[in-house]
């Protein structure tokens, strides 16, 4: 039998994973079929483990299931511990395996895709929802000189600086501000994790916050955001998210096959 994966969210329809891990799967000679699960927002862990139950193999997980993810898994990787989220479940005899492979893609997306080098640079992360936390420690071990989180809400932000401070192995390298208090500060990279793209919504973010050669990072992908209009404005480099998106779906099949795909061709093609 064919071994079966599938993204599962909610809505889903408009994933690339399913063109993703088609092109892996040729590419490594792989055979696996992978689909698409739309799951009722009542009804994550009865999907998923009916799934598991007809032979499944594995799952990509989506919006707005990651935190259900993470409680479901019965045995979780330090990254997802860290992330407190789940985009990856492997189903293991009776384990359901549980890793967040979002902040290595996010990583591998900066460094092998765009040269962009992370040790003892001034970093602007912008949002502390998910998506914000779940890159929060990979960076961190990049040995950054600073990273701020910036939010609307400062106590999410403060959360996510608490977080760092409880654990010893980590200098104490994360500041909570709001956006107001980023005036007369400077960043070499300003990520946004916040889904302000999705309505074309601007961020109040001052001018000036964008050092010389600094790099822009959207997380959203397929569309030019408020915010990248405005780094760019503004002078700095700007990336999006779609290297990130191949990247993390490439750690998840490494975590399923044990072969790690060649991510280059398949950006490029997503890209045309």
């Amino acid at each position: 039998m064919t071994d079966r994966y599938a993204v599962v969210g909610n809505p889903v329809g408009h994933s690339k994973s399913p063109a993703i891990h088609a092109e892996f799967a040729l590419q490594t000679g792989q055979k696996l079929e992978y689909g698409s699960l739309l799951a009722p927002l009542d009804g994550f862990r009865e999907t998923v483990l009916r799934f598991r139950d007809e032979d499944g193999q594995g799952l990509n997980v989506t919006v707005p299931f990651k935190t259900d993810a993470f409680a479901l898994a019965t045995t979780l990787t330090s990254r997802a511990r860290d992330a407190e989220a789940v985009n990856t479940l492997k189903f293991d005899h009776d384990r359901i395996i549980g890793d967040n492979t979002d902040g290595a893609g996010l990583i591998r997306d900066l460094i092998h895709n765009l040269g962009f080098t992370l040790e003892r640079k001034r970093i602007l992360l912008v949002g502390a929802g998910g998506a914000a936390q779940g890159v929060l420690f990979p960076l961190l071990h990049q040995e950054p000189a600073l990273i701020v989180v910036a939010n609307r809400t400062l106590d999410r932000a403060r959360e996510m600086q608490a977080k760092v401070e409880k654990r010893d192995v980590l200098e104490r390298t994360v500041q909570a501000q709001t956006f107001e208090s980023l005036a007369g500060l400077s960043f070499d990279l300003v990520i946004n994790a916040t889904s302000a793209g999705l309505t074309d919504s601007a961020l109040p973010i001052p001018r000036g916050v964008f050092a010389a050669d600094a790099l822009a990072y959207e997380m959203m992908y397929g569309r030019d955001t408020p915010f990248m209009r405005f780094a760019r404005e503004e002078g700095a480099q700007v990336a999006d998210g779609l290297g990130m998106l191949v990247e993390q779906a490439a750690e998840s099949f490494y975590l399923w096959r044990d072969v790690r795909p060649d991510t280059r061709p398949v950006i490029e093609k997503l890209r045309q």
